[in-house]
């Protein structure tokens, strides 16, 4: 059987980008069971209440839904355990040490399959308040507007 080449999406946190400012990036591989890799290959998971944290020198990403496989028998996960995430030690410290500083938190964006392997992308972030949420609102509302005036405008021939 040929290997899985390729990217596959599996679940996105699109009211992350929303809630949060993004600060850095990571890639981490995830430790899973084999009801847990089938359900994630049938598409299902949630990422909505899901965060990582460092705890000594592992990092562990918590309240993640992966839904019980379905053919599964007695061998099925519990949905919403802890699962550990493989970062390299330099990372983790990096992570550590900026989640320490206050007000950042280290929250899951998005599980996908990367040639076959599981993986996560977590991110620093700091939480946006309500006033900085609006602003961003009403700041793409302006550019899908004036996006909208330009098109119309270059449709007519002026």
């Amino acid at each position: 059987m040929p290997k899985e080449q390729g990217q596959k999406v599996v679940a996105t946190n699109r009211k992350a980008r929303h809630d949060y400012t993004i600060e850095d990036t990571y890639e981490a591989g995830l430790v899973l069971t084999g009801t847990e890799v089938k359900s994630l290959r049938a598409g299902r998971a949630s990422l909505v209440d899901g965060y990582a944290f460092i705890d000594g020198n592992e990092a562990w990403l918590d309240a993640v839904h992966i839904p019980e496989y379905t053919e599964g028998t007695w061998t099925n996960h519990p949905p919403r355990r802890k699962r550990k995430l493989l970062l390299h030690k330099a990372q983790i410290i990096k992570i550590s040490h900026k989640t320490k500083e206050g007000g950042y938190t280290l929250i899951p964006l998005s599980i996908y399959f990367l040639d076959g392997r599981a993986k996560v992308e977590i991110a620093v972030a700091k939480g946006k308040r309500e006033y900085d949420k609006r602003h961003a609102l009403r700041e793409r509302q302006d550019k899908r507007e004036a996006a909208r005036a330009m098109s119309t405008r270059t449709n007519r021939g002026e």
